[in-house]
């Protein structure tokens, strides 16, 4: 019981950890609300280094991640005959009250919820896996723009998880 209160504690550091370093990015990107290319990127930021694992295992590398977001948002706006704007002056706020995400940032908290249940501790890769299933969207392109194997992605980072459950 006490290891179930440990892993449930855990758990809950992990979601505070995703959520709040997910919101600074949308706040970098002028974005009051996290989708889940912010979330993506607050998973590799995890101490945990299991979103890394997922990547080095699918022979892909993360590092140019925020550059690939910030393009589809370029090009979404291109699109659009607009272009973005320069960074604002005076940095943006979080929404005060209730954390909340964008569509897709709140897609993958909710199927983070349902694949946490029997397993744990959630991690980095588990956040990874839920992205990696996703085909549409900025976190899905910016994947496509880095030529990374959404599939490959998805089994690496699902390795990774059911080897940290084990060891």
């Amino acid at each position: 019981m006490l290891q179930g209160v440990k892993s449930k504690l855990a758990d809950i550091g992990v979601i505070k950890f995703l959520s709040e370093t997910a919101e600074a990015y949308a706040l970098q990107d002028q974005q009051r609300e996290p989708g889940a290319e912010h979330l993506l990127l607050a998973a590799l930021d995890l101490p945990d280094g299991a979103a890394r694992r997922a990547f080095e295992q699918a022979g892909a590398s993360p590092d140019g991640l925020k550059a690939a977001i910030q393009k589809q948002y370029d090009d979404g706006l291109g699109s659009l005959g607009l272009k973005a704007d320069s960074p604002l002056s005076t940095p943006m706020t979080a929404n005060a009250g209730v954390y909340r995400a964008a569509a897709s940032g709140q897609d993958v908290m909710q199927k983070l919820a349902a694949l946490k249940k029997g397993r744990t501790p959630l991690n980095g890769a588990h956040v990874v896996s839920v992205i990696a299933g996703m085909s549409e969207g900025v976190a899905a392109r910016a994947l496509r723009v880095l030529d990374v194997d959404l599939s490959r992605l998805k089994a690496a980072a699902d390795d990774v998880s059911a080897a940290s459950r084990a060891g």
